[in-house]
């Protein structure tokens, strides 16, 4: 189990790499939507599955958990800059955690949204990059909203 947690945890942070150098995300889709799971690890107050809108940092990832009950869905692109602003801050304002790059067992990383910006920035700073933001005036505006919002 350890040894899983390990590569988990090395896989997300790949991701987190790969996303950013790449500036796109990858989740599979169908007519009624995204491709969702369960948490392994948390559930809500009431004793609910906390449910998981998984993404991949390539099509070949995502394509490789196109099965059982996944079989119709479609890998679709999300550039990095809608992730971040749209899906993220809204999973987190609907109680969602993001799934980063889950293996055919549909086991992956299990990310806060706000924790998973934060680390997609710092990816971001520390390889000299930014990103057009329309919903924020740049990264560390919207770095410092996320701070002060896990700060209360």
């Amino acid at each position: 189990m350890f040894q899983d947690h390990i590569t988990v945890e090395n896989r997300h942070k790949d991701f987190i790499k790969k996303i950013t150098e790449s500036e796109t995300v990858y989740a599979l889709k169908d007519g009624k939507g995204y491709a969702t799971s369960y948490s392994n690890e948390k559930e809500y107050e009431n004793g609910d599955e906390v449910q998981i809108i998984c993404f991949w940092s390539d099509t070949a990832r995502a394509k490789s958990c196109i099965e059982n009950e996944w079989n119709h869905y479609e890998p679709s692109s999300i550039p990095l800059n809608e992730f971040v602003e749209n899906w993220c801050l809204g999973m987190n304002i609907d109680g969602l955690l993001v799934g980063t790059d889950f293996d055919s067992n549909l086991l992956g990383y299990e990310a806060e949204p706000l924790e998973l910006i934060l680390d997609i920035i710092e990816e971001l700073k520390a390889s000299g990059k930014s990103l057009e933001l329309k919903k924020f005036e740049s990264i560390d505006d919207l770095e410092n909203q996320i701070r002060e919002v896990l700060a209360d």
